[in-house]
């Protein structure tokens, strides 16, 4: 388990950083309906997670030979790194210019007004439906489930990985319940930078984990 912990934890931490669901529970914690609302988009956010990295690790030919990867695997992870690959330069073409004011998501100015059911939607929209956060999580169930694990070492790394990747959603959410409007001034200044910096921190993270899974399926593949 601690073997498959490894090699999942990075994919995790990318889900965690992800700028824009970080900055949509936030926005969440401003609102009329703040708690209610919060609770509704961390759960989705857990689940969606949980979700897709369970469904792929369940896929049929994943299972290690002798120690070693199945081909599966690998061309999975070959497609799954093209991706973020073309990913990250699309988030990098797509940063504001020098002077330029970032572009927050229209959905966002929506988001005092949105109901119980919207934030779940939206917390699983972001989480499970996300291309990057789909593909991470995809890459981690490709990942756990080409180890030779019990079953009890597999469910233990998908909660071990969901938790640390919905960590940064979880937090805020969490912190807010116990503390209230105290922690307003710091929950604003993250959410600023965040938007502001969004697809500068996303072209760079997917970048790294594109070339990691292309790197992976070479290994694999060759």
């Amino acid at each position: 388990m601690t073997s498959a912990l490894g090699e999942v934890l990075g994919y995790a931490v990318g889900i965690a950083v992800s700028p824009i669901p970080i900055a949509a529970v936030i926005l969440i914690l401003f609102s009329t309906r703040a708690r209610s609302n919060s609770v509704a988009f961390m759960v989705a956010w857990v689940l969606g997670i949980a979700g897709v990295t369970i469904v792929v690790l369940l896929t049929p030919g994943l299972d290690a030979s002798d120690s070693e990867p199945s081909t599966t695997t690998g061309w999975i992870k070959a497609v799954l790194g093209a991706s973020l690959v073309l990913l990250a330069v699309r988030q990098w073409k797509s940063r504001p210019g020098p002077g330029d004011e970032p572009v927050t998501p229209s959905w966002m100015d929506k988001i005092d007004t949105i109901k119980f059911g919207t934030a779940f939607g939206l917390g699983f929209l972001l989480s499970a439906l996300n291309p990057k956060n789909l593909l991470l999580a995809a890459a981690a169930g490709a990942t756990i489930g080409s180890i030779k694990l019990t079953t009890t070492e597999t469910v233990g790394t998908v909660i071990v990985f969901t938790l640390v990747a919905a960590t940064t959603v979880v937090i805020p959410v969490v912190g807010y319940l116990i503390a209230g409007d105290r922690i307003d001034g710091p929950l604003d200044t993250t959410k600023t930078w965040l938007i502001d910096n969004n697809s500068t921190v996303m072209a760079i993270l997917l970048l790294v984990f594109g070339v990691v899974l292309l790197g992976d399926a070479i290994k694999i593949l060759a």
